[in-house]
């Protein structure tokens, strides 16, 4: 479960739509930017999901 406020959700909302992206997909891909800018992704990692946008 995420709790985050009813407001931060709908601008994740309207960026995920912008992006053809679900919220899920969103928040994962903004997770993955924020572990890649501070270099804490493992060294092998699966798919990237910068490959689907």
């Amino acid at each position: 479960m995420l709790r985050i406020s009813p407001d931060l959700f709908k601008q994740v909302e309207k960026w995920a739509e912008d992006e053809f992206r679900s919220v899920n997909g969103q928040l994962e891909w903004m997770i993955y930017q924020s572990l890649k800018e501070a270099r804490r992704l493992p060294k092998t990692r699966g798919k990237d999901p910068e490959d689907e946008s």
